[in-house]
């Protein structure tokens, strides 16, 4: 993809296209506040670039019935969402549907080359399978704080060896295609809002709870990154007074408390001390526990399982009611690997939000589990890629 919009007109079309589908030219008028003329004269140069195509004779509405106008349907995105322990990579086309889709299991911990190697790979998978002889462009999410404009990881506390990595510039030279860096939980957010549970909602937040936690913040319909690119931070939110240490240098951060990790951590604990049989026999069996052995146990009626699920569920609770209290969502999306715990975790943090907020501010907000699972943060990297393409150059 060569092409870029040369006007704002031109890339609100182009957006327009990808979230709608194809549109006749009656129906882009009826969305965008231009001149029949002008709007055929942007229609007619995004033609010429190849960036949209006619598409079949439009509905009549009285009169010569008209094509309809669609994305060029060769464009190809790559998303990519790095997780702390999982990779998932996918191609979409140019509405941002997913045609294929891998996850691999992958630690962060060993580092940016080792686990770019294996996205490269995975990469040339999809590619090698027929969905794309190239890519027009590529979103990657990894699970740290990131410096927008550069698309460089900064002092990311779980990723050891990732500090300052060029990854934009790295993979961009790579796949041979422009690539946009941003932090997974905001991608995340922007997958939901594309295609899952927050596609009518302008303001709203998407905590994503897996090994470790973050929050996507968007306010009128964009992801809000602050300044440097940290906003949504909140996994090192203060929870519990001098609390457990945590991997950022700081103690009682939400996310020593409860994540994957801490309640791996816990539930290891517990089945050492005898709290629970059936955590026990499932250290026993595995040699180690994670999130989803808790959920296995909740599920069978654990009352250990159940109480660590519960104490996460009200900890984290505590700390969006402050966020809902400071920032008044429409929506707040509970999402990630931790998900897993389901309803049991859900009415935990419902209960304190809907306890400490203001009636004002969650007397009509729905608190819910994400539509998307695994696959918002590729739909989110390939929107980021999009935007970015569909913005004038």
């Amino acid at each position: 993809m060569t092409a870029r919009p040369a006007n704002a007109h031109q890339a609100r079309l182009l957006k327009l296209l990808r979230d709608g589908g194809p549109h006749s030219r009656a129906q882009l008028g009826d969305r965008v506040d231009l001149s029949r003329s002008k709007l055929a004269v942007e229609v007619d140069r995004l033609l010429e670039t190849g960036l949209v195509v006619a598409d079949g004779l439009a509905a009549s509405r009285g009169g010569r019935r008209s094509h309809n106008i669609r994305l060029a349907p060769g464009l190809r995105f790559l998303g990519v969402d790095i997780g702390a322990t999982s990779i998932d990579v996918a191609v979409t086309n140019a509405e941002l549907e997913i045609l294929g889709h891998i996850n691999q299991p992958m630690d962060v911990r060993d580092g940016p080359v080792a686990v770019f190697e294996q996205v490269l790979s995975m990469a040339a998978k999809l590619r090698a399978s027929g969905l794309a002889e190239g890519f027009d462009g590529a979103g990657i999410g990894v699970p740290g704080p990131v410096r927008f404009p550069e698309g460089v990881p900064v002092a990311p506390p779980i990723m050891p060896g990732w500090d300052g990595f060029p990854v934009r510039e790295a993979l961009s030279q790579e796949l041979g295609c422009p690539v946009m860096v941003d932090n997974d939980v905001n991608l995340m957010a922007m997958g939901e809002q594309h295609a899952g549970v927050a596609r009518s909602v302008g303001d709203f937040l998407c905590v994503k709870i897996g090994t470790g936690i973050g929050c996507g913040i968007v306010a009128g319909g964009e992801v809000h990154r602050g300044t440097t690119g940290s906003a949504g931070d909140i996994g090192h939110i203060l929870a519990v007074p001098d609390g457990r240490p945590c991997a950022c240098g700081n103690r009682g951060c939400l996310e020593a408390h409860f994540s994957g990790a801490a309640l791996a951590r816990d539930a290891k604990e517990a089945a050492q001390q005898g709290l629970s049989v059936e955590l026990a026999s499932r250290l026993e069996t595995n040699g180690t526990l994670t999130a989803v052995d808790v959920a296995a146990a909740a599920a069978a009626g654990d009352a250990t399982a159940l109480d660590l699920i519960r104490e996460g569920g009200n900890r984290t609770g505590q700390v969006i009611a402050g966020l809902v209290s400071f920032f008044n969502p429409g929506l707040v999306v509970i999402g990630g690997g931790v998900t897993g715990l389901g309803h049991t975790l859900l009415a935990a943090i419902r209960t304190q939000v809907y306890r400490q907020s203001l009636p004002l501010a969650t007397g009509n907000l729905p608190i819910v589990l994400g539509e998307l699972g695994p696959t918002a943060g590729v739909i989110g990297a390939a929107r980021l890629i999009s935007d970015h393409l569909f913005s004038p150059a």
